[in-house]
């Protein structure tokens, strides 16, 4: 309650210092003298105290108008962000530009991101030259996935005389992802040995995107892509790098993983469950050459760009949790994620899932046993990468 009346005080200053400009506290007590000094002359006839208040009100009338104009003619530019994973660092950078003939300075500018970026990141800016610019770069280190959008910098400046505060916001749009983390699985016995009969693994030839081969598309370039497939013609028409996707054809086996939406999670397991996702998918495309990824929202999904934003975006569908009864699942043997145990009787033959839901509870129990399809169920006790790797997951044969 304390935290919200105080807010409700200081929202009136924010809004006029948003804009025009309000006194910091040498302004708040130069106003007051200049009051005592008119009431005392006011009083006393006294011709120099009219004149020393009116000097104080021409000075704090010059300084609220100079760091209104301190701020005129300043653009911002932000450089692309390129996409990580948790835990990584992500490198943002401002450029801010002094479109002016005037020298700006003593600037406070603070990016606007969103909490779970990080906490509230912001720089003093001791000068900025006639037609030059300052570049600003620091660094977070997001914790949570996700696709993170804003559009707001905030410069500030009291400037040159201090005794007033302005502020201005700018439209300066930012975009960062950031892809779940992956954890570094040197094995996974569920995909390793899955037979090629019962299992996902296609055994007919499939084209797909490598670096070598005749040329199946063109898209923007990504960095650490070779330079050597660069498609030069088009980079020119583009005004941008443009790199060749070639076709190749492998005989291996492309692994489908599907992520359950339609259970009741836990938040904490429901991250769990894309961290395993992420992971899996990495480990079949190093190991087997392709993987997919299947939601009920997104459909199948291949690519690995496509497949990282998807589990970065994906929250789970509260909204059709009734709705979906039976839930919805892919039509091809898959590695099933979920926390509904009743989701696995509608897997088709030959699938495997990896489930959240503890069978001390006895909703699991005997799952192998009543569908035929064998699984992991993952702990909250033990590392979720000892358990990806670990070889004691149930293969039990169906009881017909």
């Amino acid at each position: 309650m304390g935290k919200k009346f105080v807010k409700l005080l200081k929202y009136p200053f924010t809004w006029l210092e948003r804009r025009s400009a309000v006194p910091a506290y040498g302004g708040w007590v130069l106003l007051g003298l200049m009051l005592c000094f008119w009431l005392a002359a006011a009083n006393t006839m006294a011709g120099w105290l009219y004149v020393l208040s009116g000097l104080g009100v021409a000075l704090l009338l010059l300084a609220a108008v100079l760091p209104i104009q301190m701020l005129r003619g300043i653009e911002l530019t932000r450089s692309p962000l390129y996409p990580i994973h948790a835990g990584e660092s992500l490198t943002l950078t401002l450029q801010l530009w002094n479109r002016t003939k005037q020298t700006k300075g003593l600037l406070l500018v603070a990016d606007q991101v969103p909490a779970a970026l990080g906490e509230r990141i912001q720089t003093a800016v001791e000068a900025i030259a006639p037609q030059m610019s300052y570049t600003w770069q620091y660094r977070l280190e997001p914790q949570h996935r996700g696709v993170y959008q804003w559009d707001a910098v905030t410069l500030r400046t009291g400037a040159p005389l201090g005794l007033f505060w302005s502020q201005r916001q700018r439209t300066v749009p930012g975009k960062a992802l950031v892809y779940p983390r992956v954890l570094p699985l040197t094995r996974c016995p569920i995909l390793d040995e899955v037979g090629a009969s019962a299992q996902q693994l296609q055994q007919v030839p499939v084209a797909q995107a490598g670096q070598e081969g005749s040329t199946r598309s063109l898209r923007p370039y990504r960095i650490g892509d070779p330079m050597r497939l660069v498609h030069w013609r088009s980079s020119a028409r583009y005004g941008e790098l443009r790199i060749r996707e070639l076709e190749r054809f492998n005989g291996g086996h492309t692994v489908a993983i599907a992520l359950d939406l339609s259970a009741f999670w836990h938040p904490d397991h429901f991250e769990q469950a894309v961290i395993a996702a992420a992971s899996l998918y990495i480990y079949a495309e190093q190991r087997y050459g392709d993987a997919l990824l299947w939601t009920a929202l997104s459909g199948m999904l291949q690519g690995k760009q496509s497949i990282l934003e998807a589990l970065a975006a994906v929250q789970i569908d509260e909204q059709n949790l009734e709705r979906r009864l039976p839930p919805e699942v892919p039509n091809q043997p898959v590695t099933w994620l979920t926390a509904s145990p009743e989701s696995i009787y509608h897997l088709p033959s030959g699938s495997r899932y990896i489930s959240w839901t503890s069978l001390h509870s006895g909703e699991g129990q005997g799952l192998d046993q009543r569908t035929g399809v064998s699984g992991l169920v993952i702990h909250g006790d033990k590392p979720l990468q000892v358990q990806l790797q670990s070889q004691l997951y149930s293969k039990l044969n169906p009881s017909g």
